[in-house]
C-alpha cells in the first residue's frame, strides 16, 4: 500500500476520533470555547490537510490507484458530514444545510453509477465544486470554535473576536450551501445527455 493511500486511511481513522471527543466529558475551556470543540477542530484540520496531501502524493509520484479512487472521496464525504453531524448537535448549525450536503451527494453519487453504465461518461469538475469544498473547510473550521450559532451575529449578540469568528464561518457556510446546490445542479446539466436515449 503506498503512502497516498495510507494518509487517506488515516483520515478514515480519524474521524470516528473525532466523533468521540463530542462525548467524552472534558470540562474546561479556552476563551469560552470547549476544550472538546478545540481538540474535535484540530482532528478536523489535520484530516482536511491529508485530504490535500495524499491527493498531490498520488499525482506526483504517479501512485493513482483504484483503491484511492474510491476510498478518498469517501473519506472525504464522512469527514465532512460527521463534523457537520456534530456542529447540527451541538446547535451551532441548522440540521437543513448537511441534509442539503448529504442529498447532493447521493444524487452526484447516482448519477455516476448510470454514467459508467452508460460508457463511463466523464464529468470535469466545475469552479462551483472547487468553492464548495474550499468554502465548506473553512466553515466547519470556526464553527467548531464558534461560540454562537449560525448567523448568530446578526442578532448583535457577539462583540469583538467572537463576532468576526461567528461571521466568517456562517457566511463561509451559506456560501458553501449555495455551491454545493449549483455544482450539483452544474453536474447533472453537463451529464443530461445520458438521458437522451430513454
Amino acid at each position: 500500500m503506498n503512502l497516498a493511500n495510507k494518509l487517506t486511511i488515516f483520515r478514515m481513522i480519524l474521524v470516528p476520533v473525532m466523533v468521540a471527543f463530542a462525548y467524552i466529558p472534558i470540562n474546561g475551556d479556552v476563551y469560552q470555547v470547549a476544550i472538546p470543540m478545540i481538540i474535535m477542530d484540530a482532528i478536523f484540520i489535520i484530516a482536511s490537510i491529508t485530504d490535500k496531501l495524499d491527493g498531490y502524493i498520488a499525482r506526483s509520484r504517479n501512485q493513482v490507484t483504484t483503491f484511492g479512487k474510491f476510498l478518498d472521496p469517501l473519506a472525504d464525504k464522512i469527514l465532512v458530514l460527521a463534523a457537520m453531524v456534530i456542529l447540527v448537535e451541538k446547535l451551532k448549525i441548522p440540521a437543513w444545510i448537511p441534509i442539503i450536503v448529504l442529498a447532493r451527494e447521493f444524487i452526484v453519487s447516482g448519477f455516476r453509477l448510470i454514467a459508467v453504465e452508460k460508457g463511463g461518461l466523464v464529468i470535469a469538475a466545475s469552479i462551483w465544486g472547487k468553492l464548495k469544498t474550499v468554502t465548506q473547510m473553512i466553515a466547519l473550521i470556526f464553527a467548531f470554535v464558534d461560540i454562537g450559532s449560525f448567523f448568530e451575529f446578526v442578532s448583535g449578540g457577539l462583540q469583538g473576536g467572537y463576532l468576526v469568528i461567528n461571521i466568517i464561518s456562517s457566511v463561509m457556510m451559506a456560501i458553501s450551501v449555495v455551491a454545493t446546490i449549483f455544482s450539483g445542479v452544474d453536474y447533472l446539466a453537463k451529464g443530461k445527455e445520458i438521458f437522451k436515449n430513454d
